[in-house]
């Protein structure tokens, strides 16, 4: 069976951090996972932003010139965060890649981050699809 739904692709395994984690936990965090992004959590459970390796690049170039690191991920991740529902339609998140400059978008299933969809995997099941 070839996916056409978002759930059947997604990665469900990701880490998430909280908005008062200390940046360098959680740079040290999306490195040793491997992850582009990590999903910020609220007390609640629910998203209020998004981490990306990009968005530590400021604190880790500061702690590399003045040997200190400052600051938790509150400081400085994402807020405004586009994300995409777990039955959407493959095509529908491709063209919001092509929309978005984004590698990685968090997937909602019933208001909470169930997984993440890579644009690599949206490819991937598009190929597979024609």
């Amino acid at each position: 069976m070839i996916p056409t739904r978002l759930r059947d692709i997604m990665q469900p395994d990701f880490p998430t951090l909280a908005e008062d984690t200390p940046i360098r936990r959680a740079v040290a965090t999306l490195v040793e996972s491997r992850a582009p992004v990590a999903p910020v959590l609220g007390d609640d459970g629910r998203m209020t932003g998004l981490l990306t390796q990009k968005d530590c690049f400021r604190p880790a170039l500061h702690a590399s010139y003045h040997q200190e690191w400052r600051g938790r991920v509150a400081d400085h991740m994402s807020r405004n965060v586009i994300s995409v529902e777990a039955d959407a339609g493959l095509v529908l998140v491709a063209e919001m890649f092509l929309e978005h400059p984004h590698r990685v978008f968090p997937v909602m299933d019933q208001g909470r981050v169930g997984g993440l969809v890579h644009r690599s995997d949206v490819l991937a099941a598009l190929v597979r699809m024609g």
